[in-house]
């Protein structure tokens, strides 16, 4: 599976910032989707993961409310849309895929397969 992560950008503390990620090369139905992030000199963490049809959704207490993920199985991508954000969502944003729904998304070990490469998003206060 190929990820290309798209979308992030400066933006002030309070805007609101939409992340796309396009699937390519397997059966985009077949997998989970979500992102992490990492912010610098921090590890990477969970921010969030939509199952297979897009009926559910998990998300990290920090950004529960704020954050809302989406996908079209049409298209082969997901959205993570975030509002109110905060200078503390600065990091590099990372789409993830997995045939699994569960912890090998929220941990305490991440486990996911496919990882795309980060788009940076910067929130300044």
């Amino acid at each position: 599976v190929q990820l290309q992560a798209s979308g992030g950008g400066l933006v002030q503390a309070g805007d609101s910032l939409r992340l796309s990620c396009l699937a390519s090369g397997a059966t985009f139905r077949d997998y989970a989707m979500g992102w992490f992030r990492q912010a610098p000199g921090k590890e990477r963490e969970f921010v969030g993961a939509i199952t297979w049809s897009g009926a559910g959704a998990y998300y990290a207490d920090s950004v529960k409310g704020r954050f809302t993920l989406s996908r079209d199985n049409t298209r082969n991508t997901v959205a993570l849309q975030m509002n109110s954000l905060k200078p503390e969502d600065t990091a590099v944003y990372y789409c993830a895929a997995d045939v699994r729904y569960g912890s090998s998304w929220w941990g305490p070990v991440y486990d996911v397969d496919y990882w795309g490469k980060g788009t940076q998003v910067t929130v300044s206060s």
